[in-house]
């Protein structure tokens, strides 16, 4: 199955690694969006299949968009991908419905494998 991912962080270094990395995947069509105005906007004409979520974007919070994206269609997969890995934060993505919450500096390479392995 062909997948819609967007990925929503706005470092271009992090980004540039991630659509390196997911090149080889079953992926139909790959989004990027470096602000949270950009990803709500891009929200309201399209329901990806997975979103890659950083918590700080430069203009807000990625939870914000994890909300909205849940909330507009709960079978969106999140993964929440963030230097803020705090108990805090795990724990408040995962109420929210993150499926995974990843630390940037520990667990980035896990994401092509989690991708990958959906359905």
């Amino acid at each position: 199955m062909s997948k819609k991912v967007l990925l929503g962080d706005d470092s271009p270094l992090i980004v540039e690694r991630l659509m390196a990395m997911l090149s080889d995947l079953k992926i139909h069509s790959l989004f990027c969006c470096g602000t949270v105005f950009e990803a709500k906007q891009f929200l309201k004409h399209l329901v990806p299949d997975i979103l890659v979520l950083d918590i700080n974007l430069s203009d807000g919070s990625g939870i914000d968009l994890l909300e909205m994206a849940k909330a507009q269609s709960p079978e969106t997969f999140v993964i929440m991908l963030t230097n803020q890995s705090g108990a805090y934060y795990r724990k408040l993505c995962k109420a929210l419905g993150a499926d995974w919450f990843l630390d940037k500096s520990a667990d980035f390479e896990m994401v092509p494998a989690i991708i990958s392995e959906m359905k």
